[in-house]
């Protein structure tokens, strides 16, 4: 009768429990170093763009596989902060570039 109340009393205290964990960012911001690289090749972008997601990733954090809910919350803050990087970083790109001419090519001959 002792180990009923017991197992009675646990399972009361561990259904008073949440089921799913508030997720919250690590960080709220990262900076992403890019003075390493050459953003005037291609090379250089993929570069820039991979430490951008890798940022991404941190700041968002990340939720329970169990967590649905949670999940859905990460996915739209990486899809969110990864735009709002991206235009950052054309900005960025846009700049480095600056030097070059632009090639203006005829349509018709």
């Amino acid at each position: 009768m002792q180990k009923l109340l017991i197992l009675a009393a646990f399972a009361a205290v561990s259904t008073g429990q949440p089921v799913s964990a508030q997720t919250s960012p690590a960080n709220q911001s990262v900076a992403v170093a890019h003075r390493d690289l050459d953003l005037r090749t291609e090379a250089g972008t993929r570069a820039l763009d991979r430490r951008i997601w890798r940022a991404v990733v941190e700041v968002c954090g990340s939720a329970p596989d169990f967590d649905i809910a949670g999940k859905n919350d990460v996915r739209e803050c990486r899809r969110e902060t990864r735009a709002l990087a991206a235009a950052q970083a054309d900005v960025v790109v846009a700049s480095a570039s600056r030097g070059q001419a632009i090639q203006v090519s005829a349509i018709r001959n």
